[in-house]
Parts: C-alpha cells; structure tokens; sequence
C-alpha cells in the first residue's frame, strides 16, 4: 500500500524479551514517546485497527 500526504505520525512495537514496547514519534514536533503494552493489548491490535476502517466509523472521516 503506498501513502501520500505528509507523515505526522509512526509507531513501533518492540518485543523485547518477554516485554512488548510502543514508540511513537511525532514527526511534526521531533518528539517521541514510549509505553510499554501487555501482551493481551499487542493480540488485539488487528481487531483495534479494523474496528478504525469499519463502514460505522466512516462517516466521522473525510476522504
């Protein structure tokens, strides 16, 4: 999938160990922060970002 428009945000998840790490950066403003998530949060990550491009949530973006 390609994207165009202006990057204001990437994330990464980090396994480290046993331990799950969330880094997301604010492209904008150089900033960066960091949560570490339980592993039930990373399982339900897919489910999280499908719930985002669902055809109920469609009406609160404009495309």
């Amino acid at each position: 999938m390609s994207a165009t428009g202006t990057l204001l945000y990437s994330a990464e998840l980090i396994q480290e160990g046993g331990a799950y790490k969330l880094v997301v950066t604010d492209r904008l403003r150089h900033t960066v922060q960091t949560a570490y998530v339980s592993r039930r949060a990373v399982e339900q990550l897919p489910a999280f970002l499908s719930k985002l491009d669902s055809p109920h949530l469609r009406g609160l973006r404009r495309r």
